[in-house]
């Protein structure tokens, strides 16, 4: 059985985590299956957009016992290039041209809670549970603190990581880790409803947005303001920009 399951509808390109049997855990398969689809996505002018989402009960419970199993048996070289390799992962969802978004149900822990909060966008369902718990069996989520630091303000952050607790997203919604709640029971059609606002906007500005927003962290304020004007002034040579503003025009 394959690690994913890759389908292509309407320029959506949605990704299906497929280890229902392991609550989709990630191992070495998984994640380099999906860097896989992800780098083919990024090569792909027609997609607007990419969904990541779980098979059966849940989105992603984290690592399975068998990565557990190999991280402690693995010495410090080993077990630098098996989180790199998670970092590799993160890394390659903000470098992918166009948005995205995590569809959550279930269970998102842990390592799997940190690629939804990766994506650039959270969509969950009103029963869907998040939460950090690597600091009950001594482990840091290191590298998705990156991510939160970027997202929360610092004390919610360490909340988060450093007490483990999981919570729900409404909570998540509150704390900014998640854009939208759907119910259950329509989730995908509201998924791909919300998505489909994609393929009614400008691919080229969305491509240059999300590369300047991301571009942006660490910037001083004036250094942003000029990366603005270079992509400004990119985007204004767009052909997506010259007929929108010509039809604007001839209204």
């Amino acid at each position: 059985m394959s690690e994913i399951l890759t389908a292509t509808e309407n320029s959506i390109l949605t990704i299906t985590l497929n280890r229902p049997e392991k609550r989709n855990a990630l191992n070495d398969a998984l994640i380099d299956n999906l860097k896989t689809a992800l780098r083919e996505a990024d090569k792909d002018e027609t997609l607007r957009s990419v969904i990541i989402k779980g098979a059966g009960k849940d989105f992603c419970s984290g690592a399975d016992l068998s990565a557990l199993q190999k991280i402690s048996e693995s010495d410090v070289l080993e077990n630098h290039d098996d989180a790199d390799n998670l970092r590799e992962l993160f890394s390659l969802i903000r470098q992918v041209k166009i948005p995205v978004i995590a569809a959550v149900h279930g269970r998102a822990l842990a390592g799997g809670c940190g690629l939804a909060t990766t994506c650039d966008l959270v969509l969950a369902t009103d029963t869907a549970r998040f939460g950090y718990p690597e600091v009950k069996i001594g482990f840091v989520p290191a590298m998705v603190m990156a991510i939160l630091r970027r997202n929360l303000s610092e004390k919610r952050a360490f909340e988060l990581v450093t007490q483990g607790f999981d919570f729900d997203s409404a909570t998540a919604e509150r704390f900014g880790l998640v854009n939208q709640i759907f119910r259950d029971e329509t989730f995908d059609a509201d998924v791909n409803n919300y998505v489909s606002v994609y393929k009614k906007v400008s691919r080229s500005a969305v491509v240059l947005t999300k590369r300047l927003l991301y571009q942006m962290d660490g910037m001083t304020f004036e250094t942003a303001l000029a990366s603005g004007v270079d992509i400004n002034t990119i985007a204004r040579l767009t052909d997506d920009c010259r007929s929108g503003i010509a039809g604007f025009l001839n209204k």
